[in-house]
């Protein structure tokens, strides 16, 4: 219930990509918010306004002069009180009225007389033709300046037959996007580097040895740092999670593969996470074949080599330049209060985030202890993106103390 309590103003205009709005309606009311829809002429020949009435449990607005409105000011008493308004799918046209300040219907209007500390998001929708043209690049560049907030367009084929970008995002990506955008922007401008999940070491070209790491927990922390305004790569381990919306996501298989992605992307980032569980050996003998069972035969004799440690590594290039600020994880089977601050000290970094390996793999909840200097804070038991965002928060209230030491 990401969105309990949020009142959105969801506007429709003239596009295919209306069917996606249905859902993305139906969405962002499962989500908790309030959901008063606004559609243009051309988006109802696209979908019916009973259907949105529907979804919403509103009544539906399509007119500036709608006789419902007893002071003929829908534009006005539409946005007050709002939150939000959400411009899903937005034409090349709308984008257009935006860019100049049109106030020919209702909903243009109503963007133009909203609350200016109401946001406006648009989720642009059009060919890619449309999307590409020089008049729709200057349009969106001017909405950019104006502080208007750009959702997408993805890439892929369209209805139209072409390929291209100018699809609209996704119904849930759209709602990730409105729930970023009542986060606290502490990390705008920051370079964010992330591992999570587990790593897989083979055996042979069939098995391997690996751990119970779901990479929840990390791909929260991704998602968090994107809602806290940073630039974020994250570097994953095999998991089934779908990458975070606005985040860089590289995939590896072993320990030392996510090594080697680290240390080639660590350079020129402010804020190093390792969440990711990572094999401390490999197997030094593993089969280029599937090793087979032996009539009569024991197990077979497997020989382990010692993993590189990324975090100490990662540590290392931080005393030289001074970046990242570097946090690690730590999952311990017990004693985590003496073992999380001992390995805290150990690998030299600021900040350790210390949990209980077995009680938290694969759930959907946690509690977790920051280690740092000053001794150690529980965060209580929440949700893992609860936990991500006030994790996301405490890295940066250490970066401008940082700062003012600097």
């Amino acid at each position: 219930m990401d969105l309990k309590g949020k009142k959105i103003v969801l506007g429709l205009t003239g596009g295919v990509a209306c069917y996606k709005s249905a859902e993305l309606c139906r969405a962002l009311v499962k989500r908790g918010a309030s959901v008063q829809v606004v559609m243009t002429e051309a988006a109802l020949h696209f979908i019916g306004a009973v259907t949105m009435q529907a979804l919403s449990g509103h009544t539906v607005y399509t007119d500036q002069w709608d006789p419902r409105v007893a002071n003929n000011m829908a534009h006005i008493d539409l946005t007050r009180g709002a939150d939000a308004v959400l411009i899903s799918p937005c034409s090349a046209d709308f984008i257009r009225k935006l860019a100049h300040g049109a106030c020919d219907d209702l909903l243009s209007t109503l963007c133009v007389a909203r609350p200016r500390h109401v946001p406006l998001l648009v989720a642009p929708a059009m060919n890619v033709e449309m999307w590409e043209n020089p008049a729709t690049m200057r349009n969106v560049a001017q909405l950019r300046e104006d502080g208007i907030h750009i959702l997408g367009p993805a890439a892929g084929s369209q209805a139209c037959g072409e390929t291209g970008y100018g699809r609209m995002l996704e119904p849930e990506e759209l709602v990730d996007e409105l729930i970023a955008s009542f986060q606290h922007k502490v990390l705008l401008g920051r370079r964010v580097l992330i591992t999570a999940g587990p790593t897989f070491e083979p055996i042979d070209p069939v098995r391997g040895i690996t751990n119970l790491s779901s990479g929840k927990m990390g791909y929260a922390v991704a998602r968090a740092a994107h809602e806290a305004g940073a630039e974020v790569t994250l570097v994953s381990g095999p998991t089934s999670l779908p990458t975070p919306h606005g985040v860089r996501r590289i995939d590896v298989l072993t320990a030392q593969q996510m090594h080697d992605a680290v240390m080639a992307g660590i350079e020129g980032q402010h804020v190093f996470v390792g969440v990711a569980a990572v094999a401390d050996w490999r197997v030094a003998n593993a089969s280029d074949q599937k090793l087979k069972k032996q009539e009569g035969g024991g197990a077979p004799q497997l020989e382990f080599v010692q993993n590189a440690d990324i975090l100490a590594s990662v540590a290392s290039t931080t005393s030289l330049s001074g970046w990242p600020y570097c946090v690690g994880f730590a999952a311990e089977s017990e004693n985590l209060m003496e073992f999380g601050a001992a390995k805290r000290e150990r690998k030299g970094i600021p900040l350790l985030v210390g949990n209980i390996g077995p009680q938290t793999f694969g759930q959907d909840d946690n509690t977790i202890i920051l280690f740092d200097e000053s001794g150690h804070t529980v965060l209580p038991r929440a949700d893992k993106l609860t936990l991500a965002r006030q994790l996301v928060s405490e890295i940066a209230k250490r970066l401008e103390r940082r700062s003012l030491l600097t």
